[in-house]
C-alpha cells in the first residue's frame, strides 16, 4: 500500500490532532508519515511528527514557495493548515500545490475571506436564513442593548475580545482594540459544531457540542449534543459554504428565546475537534480514506451523544540539559553492527542453496539498485518457484555478522559505571534473535526487547510501548535514560515524547544514512565511543 505523507502547517500544540491521525492510520492499517512545519522548530507537537520542516513566517513573501518546495521534495499527499493566519494565503495558492500533486485541505478563497471578516460572517449567516448578532463597526453608532461584546474584526482564540457593561466602558475598549466590531451580548449556552466534509463539500460528520468550560478561547470541557436543530442549520451552512474538509462553527443559544445566534466560522480543524473524533466523528479516518480514493458517505447515528470530555495540558522536552544518565538503550541494526553485513550473509547462504557461483554478488548489486533483489534474481534465472524457500533461508539464517569495533568495550564500560544497558530492536522475532545470538549480546546486555514479539509490527518504533516497558523494568525516570540509534526517521520520536535523552549515531555505513539529514535536538555521534566521554563528563545530553 502506498505510504501517505501529510504536512501540517502551524502545528504548534496540536498534539491531539496528530494522535488522532496516528490512531486512524493504525485502525485502517495505513502507512502514514506526518510532517510538521514550524518557524522556530520548538513547537511541542513537533515531537509527535515523523519529520520536522522549518519554514519562514507565514507573512513572508517566500512562504508559499518554501512550502511548495517541501511538498515536492517530500512527496506530500495532503497539506493541512491548523491556524487562521495561514488560511487565506494558502487558499489563494492551491493551484501551485495541485500542480505538484499535493492536495490542500482548505476551502475556496472567497469563503475564507468571509470568515476572516466578522462583518461578512454575520451577513453570510443571515443569507443562509440563520440568526446572527447585529454588527457595528463604530462604537459611537452602537445603539443596541448592554452588555455588548467587542472583538477584532479579524481575530481568533478570543484574543482582545471583551464583554462590555456600559457605554463608558465600550469607549475605553474601542480605543484599545484595533479594527473592532461591536455586537449585542447574547446570554446563553455556547456551542461549537465540528463539521467535516469531503473534498467536494458533501457533509460526512456534523457534531454539535456544548462548550462547558473554556480558557483563552480553547475548550477545556465539552459535552456532545446531537441537537437536531443545530444539525439542520449546519446543513444550510454547508450547502452555501461547500467546505473542503473541516469547519468549526460557534453559536450561542439564547437562554430567553431558545434561538441560535451564530457568531463565528473557522474553516479548519478547531482546537477541540479531536473531542468530536473521540465521540465517533472520526474525520481523520475519513481523510485517509479519501486520499486512498475511497468514497466516504455521511455517517449517521454513530456519534456518542451526551458524552462529556475534559482536556489537560502535558509537556514534552524540546531541548534537554545536563543530567545523570542511569540507563542506555541501544538500537541494534546499523547501531551495534552493520546491517549490510547481514544482507550479504543472507545472499551468501542463498547462493549456496542455488549452487550458482557469484549469485550473492548479483543479489547484492540488485539490492544496491533499490530492487527486490531475491525476486529480481530468481526471475533472471527463471527459478521463481523457489522464492518462498529462498526467503526462508534469508530470514532464518544464523548470520555471519560482527559487532562494530569498540561496541563490546563501550557496553562493558557503561555497566562498570553502574549504568543499565538494554536493546530495543524492530524486526521478525526469529531473525532478530539469531542476530542477538550470533553477536553474543544476551550475555552482554541486561534487557532486550524485540518489538514484534509484543504483538506484531504495529509495536515497532516509533510506537513507545517498548520504551515504557523497559522504563518500568528499570524503575529509572525517563529523563535519566538515553536511547542511541541510527535512523532519524523512526528511532527518536518515542524518546522525545517520553522525555528521554537521545543520541543519533550518524553512521555512514548504515542502510538509512543520508548525508543531508540533520537533527534539531539530541546529540550527534560520529563514533559510538564518544558516548563514554559524554556520559562521563555529564555533557549536555
Amino acid at each position: 500500500m502506498k505510504e501517505i505523507h501529510i504536512l501540517f502547517t502551524g502545528v504548534g500544540r496540536r498534539i491531539e490532532l496528530l494522535k488522532a491521525f496516528r490512531q486512524a492510520a493504525l485502525c485502517l492499517n495505513v502507512s502514514l508519515k506526518i510532517y510538521g512545519a514550524d518557524m522556530a522548530g520548538t513547537a511541542p507537537a513537533l515531537a509527535y511528527c515523523d519529520y520536522v520542516r522549518k519554514v519562514c513566517a507565514m507573512k513572508d513573501k517566500s512562504y508559499i514557495d518554501m512550502l511548495v518546495e517541501i511538498c515536492q521534495k517530500d512527496d506530500i499527499d495532503l497539506l493541512i493548515p491548523t491556524i487562521d493566519t495561514d488560511l487565506l494565503v494558502l487558499s489563494r495558492n492551491v493551484d501551485k500545490f495541485q500542480a505538484i500533486g499535493t492536495r490542500v485541505l482548505i476551502s475556496k478563497a472567497d469563503k475564507i475571506a468571509i470568515c476572516r471578516d466578522k462583518n461578512n460572517t454575520g451577513d453570510f449567516f443571515e443569507s443562509c436564513g440563520l440568526k446572527a448578532p447585529k454588527t457595528y463597526n463604530d462604537y459611537k453608532k452602537y445603539n443596541d442593548r448592554f452588555p455588548c461584546f467587542i472583538k477584532p474584526k479579524d481575530g481568533s482564540s478570543s484574543i482582545n475580545a471583551y464583554k462590555v457593561e456600559d457605554a463608558q466602558e465600550l469607549e475605553v475598549y474601542a480605543n484599545q482594540v484595533e479594527d473592532y466590531i461591536v455586537q449585542p451580548f447574547v446570554s446563553g449556552k455556547e456551542y461549537t459544531i465540528d463539521i467535516f466534509c469531503d473534498f467536494d463539500g458533501n457533509p460526512i460528520f456534523i457534531t454539535p457540542r456544548e462548550r462547558m468550560q473554556v480558557r483563552a478561547g480553547e475548550v477545556l470541557k465539552t459535552q456532545i449534543c446531537m441537537d437536531g436543530k443545530m444539525i439542520e442549520e449546519s446543513k444550510r451552512l454547508i450547502a452555501a459554504f461547500k467546505p473542503c474538509g473541516p469547519m468549526t462553527v460557534q453559536l450561542i443559544r439564547d437562554e430567553a428565546t431558545g434561538d441560535n445566534y451564530y457568531i463565528e466560522i473557522n474553516p479548519r480543524y478547531g482546537g477541540g475537534a479531536p473531542l468530536s473524533m473521540k465521540a465517533g466523528a472520526r474525520s481523520a479516518e475519513a481523510v485517509l480514506k479519501l486520499l486512498l480514493g475511497t468514497k466516504v458517505e455521511e455517517y449517521p447515528g454513530i456519534i456518542e451523544d451526551g458524552a462529556i470530555y475534559s482536556r489537560f495540558d502535558d509537556s514534552v522536552c524540546i531541548s534537554s540539559g545536563k543530567s545523570d544518565i542511569k540507563g542506555v538503550i541501544f538500537d541494534l541494526d546499523d547501531t551495534l553492527y552493520s546491517e549490510k553485513e547481514y544482507v550479504r550473509s543472507g545472499y551468501t547462504q542463498i547462493e549456496e542453496y542455488l549452487g550458482i557461483p557469484s549469485a550473492a554478488d548479483r543479489l547484492w548489486q540488485l539490492f544496491l539498485e533499490g530492487k527486490q533483489a531475491i525476486d529480481e534474481y530468481l526471475s533472471e534465472i527463471q527459478r521463481t518457484e523457489e522464492k518462498d524457500y529462498c526467503l526462508k533461508i534469508y530470514r532464518e539464517q544464523l548470520p555471519d555478522i560482527h559487532l562494530y569495533e569498540g561496541v563490546q568495550e563501550l557496553i562493558s564500560n557503561l555497566k562498570q559505571s553502574g549504568i543499565k544497558v538494554g536493546i530495543i530492536t524492530d524486526g521478525r522475532v526469529e531473525g532478530q534473535q539469531n542476530k542477538i545470538q550470533k553477536l553474543g549480546l544476551s550475555e552482554m546486555v541486561e534487557d532486550i526487547i524485540i518489538t514484534d514479539s509484543l504483538g506484531g509490527i504495529q509495536f515497532r518504533k516509533p510506537n513507545d510501548i517498548s520504551f515504557r516497558i523497559m522504563q518500568n523494568r528499570w524503575c529509572i525516570p525517563f529523563e535519566q535514560i538515553m536511547y542511541v540509534g541510527d535512523n532519524v526517521n523512526k528511532d527518536f520520536q518515542a524518546p522525545k515524547q517520553l522525555g528521554m535523552k537521545w543520541a543519533w549515531y550518524k553512521n555512514p555505513d548504515g542502510l538509512y544514512y543520508d548525508e543531508e539529514q540533520s537533527i534539531t535536538s539530541g546529540v550527534e555521534l560520529e563514533m559510538l565511543s564518544e558516548l563514554n566521554t559524554l556520559i562521563g563528563n555529564h555533557e549536555d545530553l
